[in-house]
């Protein structure tokens, strides 16, 4: 299942992509008074289990594409996918061949950073530059969502607590990230974690550790990899996550980004992001989000 968060009025709603349109879920359960326990927003899928999925799909069997609660997709407003999650977690440093651009030794345990919630942005959204840097960087990132709460989980295990992934870009200011040895700082500027534009339950992806993820800028490749090349894979960050703090449905964590930013090229060829820069960050079976900067 691949779910989206779309406006409609001032109000983000959940959507249901099927095909090329999205179900207005809201909308669409007013057709369906006798089907019972079907989320109506992002909070409700993630923390229902996989009651609040089925009942989803159940609902879904019983579409007709020329209802008046499905819409174009082309013709939505993307909000982030996971609206209001209440940890941003990311991991920095986590592909081999990203910390060899940067000369910078492989991290004997997952290096761990925070974003907040002025952070989030949406597919399509532009983002705005921040008056004090002028060194922003992007990063394609593939984002765990959490689906169920997890404490000291095992890495054998860990799979299980995700509810699904979607593409990220781990927008970073690079003069500001470097100002002391904390990250923080460069990092949490405004619009600077656009997710999306789906959220993909876990039973469609295979194996989230490889998985071809790339990003173009201005219609250009700047990074291209796979998420094999992570040093920490995804059973690694969410077991040593959960060991030290308690993991809830909804959380995100970013996993790291592969080689290809602008900090890896050598000093004097570096050309900064500016306004009118168009960067699409795309994961194998998650699709791909797109933001312009101002």
């Amino acid at each position: 299942m691949k779910t989206v968060m779309f406006y409609h009025g001032d109000e983000l709603r959940l959507g249901v992509k099927v095909e090329d349109s999205i179900i207005d879920v809201k909308e669409a359960t007013k057709h369906f008074p006798n089907l019972n326990g079907i989320p109506i927003t992002a909070e409700e899928l993630l923390t229902g289990g996989d009651l609040a999925r089925l009942a989803l799909e159940q609902m879904l069997l019983d579409i007709h594409l020329d209802a008046d609660y499905v819409y174009p997709e082309t013709s939505l407003d993307f909000g982030p996918c996971v609206p209001h999650p209440q940890k941003i977690i990311c991991v920095g440093l986590n592909y081999k061949k990203h910390a060899d651009e940067c000369n910078m030794p492989y991290p004997k345990t997952p290096i761990l950073f925070s974003k907040f919630a002025n952070t989030l942005a949406g597919h399509g959204d532009v983002i705005e530059l921040p008056l004090e840097s002028q060194q922003v960087d992007y990063e394609a990132e593939l984002v765990i969502v959490i689906g169920k709460e997890a404490k000291n989980v095992s890495e054998t295990e860990a799979l299980e607590y995700v509810f699904g992934y979607c593409n990220g870009n781990d927008l970073s200011a690079r003069d500001l990230q470097f100002t002391t040895t904390q990250w923080l700082l460069g990092k949490t500027s405004d619009g600077f974690c656009p997710i999306g534009p789906y959220l993909v339950s876990r039973d469609e992806i295979d194996n989230p550790n490889d998985l071809a993820i790339g990003l173009t800028l201005n219609g250009e490749v700047r990074q291209i990899s796979s998420t094999s090349d992570m040093i920490y894979n995804c059973e690694d960050i969410i077991s040593y996550i959960s060991k030290h703090m308690t993991l809830y449905p909804g959380d995100i964590i970013l996993t790291g980004t592969p080689e290809g930013v602008i900090m890896g090229e050598p000093e004097e060829s570096r050309k900064w992001l500016s306004q009118g820069d168009e960067m699409t960050v795309t994961i194998e079976n998650l699709g791909s989000l797109t933001n312009v900067i101002k």
